[in-house]
């Protein structure tokens, strides 16, 4: 039986009804006699470890975790001891008409990569939805994990890449409609172009690169005539020749976050953008905050290619694709590089409100914005 969101809300709204009658009759185990379908629900907003655990109450709860629709499955409960049997056992549970909705991978700990890959394969086989995948230590992962005909919303972060080059066509998602990127590496930059096409229906994409330590891979590229809601975090300051260009091919994009260090220039089709979030930075700034020099940036500022300018970067051509928004949010950093690195500022006819974020985040602390509402 499928359930839409409305109805999912509406039996977690139920199961906490029944839970309070439940406490409110004392000892008396009304909640075994809740059917099947329900209980295998409240098991599935359980941490799974949990979950299985709850198989040894009696008889009646032997075979209930295997109707759970949702894994998540952490190795910070409980340790690394025993885990990768934990998991090999959930799964044997798991019949083959078994579908797994959400299934959320947490390691903070190293385990065997094959061991790994077999755990989302099959996740995969059993028609996961949406797979969130997190890791401490370093995966390589199998090249036919790029396939799923069922994914909705997948999110990789940390330490998990392909097991080298992925070949034409070797990303195929036509139903994936959310994507989010976080510190992962590819070994080219292509593929990140690659794993984008291979998803015609994307209407999200988060791209998080902001790893210093790591040279950037990231192609400034993103082309899709399907995403409308795009955030990127692109922060490499000690590497300048990552900044040349940055092109947005995205017809149908409604919402913009970007965050990065201004490249030389900016190609972009941004013609139904509607709310944008900038937070630019330039390499002047940067050379301030190494107070006097530039660091690990000398030898580019000195090389003949990026000629020692006060500013370097120009913002020219992506402030003109966004002159027809009607929400924009700038940061102080924003400010600064739309005064020195924009050559012409168009005007923003349909722009309706205007926010500025006050002070510099501290540490701790949240950004703090002050708006201005624009009456046409």
């Amino acid at each position: 039986m499928e359930f839409s969101l409305s109805d999912s809300l509406s039996l977690e709204k139920s199961i906490v009804v029944v839970t309070q009658k439940v406490l409110y009759m004392g000892s008396r185990d009304l909640i075994s006699s809740l059917p099947d379908e329900i209980l295998g629900k409240v098991l599935s907003l359980l941490p799974t470890k949990r979950a299985a655990s709850t198989a040894v109450l009696s008889k009646r709860w032997n075979n209930l975790p295997a109707l759970v629709d949702k894994l998540d499955i952490n190795d910070a409960i409980g340790g690394p001891g025993g885990f990768p049997e934990f998991i090999d056992k959930t799964l044997a549970l798991l019949t083959n008409s078994t579908t797994i909705k959400r299934t959320s991978l947490n390691n903070e700990f190293q385990y065997g990569e094959s061991q790994v890959n077999t755990w989302i394969r099959s996740f995969l086989e059993r028609g996961c939805l949406q797979l969130y995948l997190n890791a401490q230590s370093l995966y390589t992962i199998d090249t036919e994990f790029f396939t799923s005909n069922t994914l909705v919303e997948l999110t990789i972060t940390g330490g998990f890449s392909p097991d080298g080059l992925l070949p034409p066509g070797g990303v195929f998602f036509p139903k994936l409609k959310t994507l989010s990127l976080v510190l992962m590496t590819f070994v080219d930059s292509d593929m990140y172009e690659l794993f984008i096409s291979g998803c015609p229906l994307l209407e999200e994409f988060l791209l998080r690169n902001d790893e210093i330590e790591i040279p950037p891979v990231w192609n400034a590229l993103v082309s899709s005539p399907s995403i409308k809601r795009l955030t990127i975090v692109h922060h490499f300051p000690n590497y300048r020749e990552a900044h040349d260009g940055c092109w947005f091919r995205t017809p149908n994009l409604v919402y913009l976050d970007y965050s990065s260090y201004v490249p030389d220039w900016y190609e972009v089709d941004l013609g139904s953008l509607v709310e944008a979030r900038l937070d630019l930075r330039s390499w002047e700034r940067l050379r301030d905050e190494k107070a006097g020099g530039y660091g690990d940036c000398d030898s580019v500022y000195d090389d003949e290619e990026y000629p020692d300018d006060p500013i370097l970067g120009d913002v020219t051509n992506l402030v003109t694709g966004l002159s027809n928004i009607k929400t924009l949010h700038l940061s102080p950093d924003s400010l600064e590089v739309f005064y020195f690195c924009c050559k012409s500022m168009p005007v923003f006819h349909n722009l309706l409100t205007l926010s500025f974020e006050s002070a510099k985040k501290e540490a701790g602390q949240c950004c703090h914005f002050s708006s201005i509402s624009l009456l046409t």
